[in-house]
């Protein structure tokens, strides 16, 4: 017996050594990068990988730590699956390891065929029935829609039916229903679809609506207009206007606060129909989401602007993207949030995940938890993003000054936690810090910017400054002033170009408001000089003229002071002439006054 169990507890050791994985080695890996890969020992080994990460204090290997087992499975990852190191980073940051696998093994599924019954034309059993007839395999997508239907399989082409012809059905994924179901467009309303292209969500928002009130099909794209147009006459939409604008530019066009509901399904990075466009698992990068998400923040601005608020049946924007990165969904809504007097409400979506409020060391609105988030490996859906908002008031947010903050000088997101430099956040804080914003993370004050931040607009000139210039100049130049005015400002070393133009230009504007205010003191200060010329001439005068009269006396001749009375006898000499010709001779000759002036009048 004890043998036995001698045995048996050697067995089990021998079990417990055979299960234990190992990493494989430095040169083992580098011969595996030089062969062909072995696909069935890389999913073997991203099963052992993962089962090691979800108990690894027991089955980790000694001497390994868990940042040997993730850059290990990213490297399987990428062999496998094909993604590229950015594409598995955003992934493993969004789901566990064991999620994001599951994700990933979904998007290499393509998803179901599901088609929309237009109840313009017909109800989903009669469709049914006669898609049935032609050897269709299908049934009703689910109990959250009455008008899906999902397509197992066909005899027939099912683009190509008389029933499609004759726009009975719609072909349109299953995910791009929920912005619609979403907006609940009532009959009689006014509503933009801002994106239109290629007219599913148009036509749906139509047949909602039963063929009233107006909707507005815009697309930016004038080649796919054609099929939005095209799928609008099959479908049999006759309230909708088919326009050619960029989105940011419609409230311009339609007038603001001039609709009921806005549709916004705006132009993304595709994250979430990677089995549509395989693509995406390679060519997408942090500065590709970055460009989306500035697109989507000004189309999301422009789509409430467009929204009346006193609307009494509608005041709503949806906001959706089919992509499954933060950066993009509630990074977006939580910027509006900011911007604009809007809230997030339920969308009314039966099912579907919470949106993100806390995203790694992100906080995001509190609200956002009310949008949806569809996978595909959660609800064999592409993946999707779809927010409410409710418009509350017309008036935009204003900052501290009174006036509009402007928009490309927000932040990204907030950040809690500690303030260091390697605190770890989504892919577009770096982009931020490339560009010299704060990447979403709060600063203390006084901090310095990251980045050197460049001037765009003309730089205002210092008050104090301008007055000690003006100063200088009225006292005639002073040697400080002089000084002042000649010195120039010191420039460091690693100020921009732009930088030193802008401070060159500054310096121009101060002189020449300077050189204005001393030509309007001018005047005023040689005034009441030329008056007393005036007089130091006539006192002048007279002492001359008494000497002539005393020598004219003696010689028995009439004076000049008799000879001026008898000419200008009664002429009254006010001081508002006086002055006037006082002006005018300071413009013919704006020269001080002085002794010199005294000395030309006695000549």
């Amino acid at each position: 017996a004890a043998a036995r169990e001698a045995a048996e507890a050697g067995l089990d050791t021998n079990i417990m050594e055979t299960e234990r994985f190992v990493l494989p080695s430095g040169q083992e890996v580098e011969a595996e990068k030089l062969a062909a890969p072995d696909l069935a020992l890389v999913q073997r080994r991203m099963k052992e990988i993962v089962s090691v990460l979800d108990n690894f204090k027991v089955m980790r290997e000694e001497g390994r730590s868990r940042a040997d087992y993730m850059a290990q499975l990213k490297r399987d990852l990428a062999t496998y699956y094909g993604y590229n190191e950015f594409m598995l980073d955003a992934l493993l940051n969004l789901f566990t390891v064991p999620e994001a696998l599951e994700l990933m093994e979904a998007n290499e599924v393509p998803r179901p065929i599901t088609l929309r019954t237009n109840t313009l034309k017909t109800r989903r059993r009669e469709l049914a029935a006669a898609l049935i007839q032609r050897g269709v395999n299908l049934d009703p997508i689910g109990k959250w829609s009455k008008v899906g239907l999902v397509v197992y399989d066909s005899k027939v082409p099912i683009g190509a039916t008389p029933e499609y012809m004759a726009g009975h059905y719609m072909l349109q994924g299953a995910s791009s229903f929920m912005p619609c179901m979403a907006l609940a467009p009532q009959p009689g309303e006014s509503v933009v679809d801002m994106a239109a292209a290629p007219g599913g969500k148009t036509t749906y928002v139509a047949a909602l609506m039963r063929n009233t009130g107006t909707v507005f099909a815009n697309e930016i794209n004038k080649d796919r207009l054609k099929s939005v147009v095209g799928n609008l006459h099959r479908m049999g939409v006759n309230n909708t206007v088919v326009c050619n604008y960029d989105g940011v530019e419609l409230p311009k066009v339609l007038g603001e606060r001039s609709v009921d509901r806005v549709l916004l399904d705006a132009p993304c990075s595709g994250t979430g129909v990677v089995s549509k466009d395989p693509s995406v698992k390679t060519s997408k990068s942090q500065a590709d989401i970055w460009k989306c998400c500035q697109l989507q923040k000004k189309l999301l601005l422009a789509a409430i602007d467009l929204v009346d608020a006193k609307s009494k049946t509608g005041g709503y924007i949806v906001y959706s993207t089919c992509s499954i990165m933060v950066e993009e969904n509630e990074n977006v809504v939580n910027y509006a949030l900011r911007k604009r007097n809007v809230k997030v409400v339920p969308t009314g979506l039966e099912f579907g995940r919470e949106g993100f409020t806390r995203y790694r060391d992100f906080r995001f609105h509190p609200s956002l938890k009310h949008s949806r988030r569809f996978y595909p490996h959660a609800h064999n859906l592409d993946g999707f993003f779809v927010c409410k908002l409710k418009k509350l008031s017309n008036d935009k947010k204003v900052g501290v000054d009174g006036k509009e903050e402007k928009d490309e000088d927000e932040e990204e997101g907030t950040a809690s936690g500690s303030e260091g430099e390697d605190q770890e956040g989504p892919a577009w804080a770096d982009m931020d810090r490339l560009d010299g914003k704060q990447g979403g993370k709060k600063k203390k004050k006084g901090s310095k910017p990251l980045g050197i931040a460049v001037p765009v607009s003309k730089p205002k000139a210092n008050p104090k400054l301008l007055q000690k210039l003006k100063a200088g100049k009225a006292k005639g130049g002073s040697e400080d002033g002089e000084d002042r005015e000649g010195e120039e400002a010191p420039k460091p070393k690693s100020e921009p170009a732009i930088v030193r133009a802008a401070k060159k230009e500054l310096q121009e504007q101060v002189q020449k408001k300077g050189a204005a205010a001393v030509k309007k003191a001018a005047p005023q200060q040689q005034q009441k000089p030329v008056g007393q010329e005036k007089q130091q001439g006539k006192a002048a005068g007279a002492d001359g003229a008494k000497t002539k009269e005393a020598a004219g006396k003696q010689a028995g001749a009439p004076g000049p002071k008799a000879q001026a009375d008898k000419a200008g006898a009664g002429r009254p000499a006010p001081a508002a002439q006086s002055g006037a010709k006082g002006v005018g001779k300071a413009k013919q000759a704006p020269k001080p006054s002085g002794p010199g002036t005294a000395n030309k009048g006695k000549k």
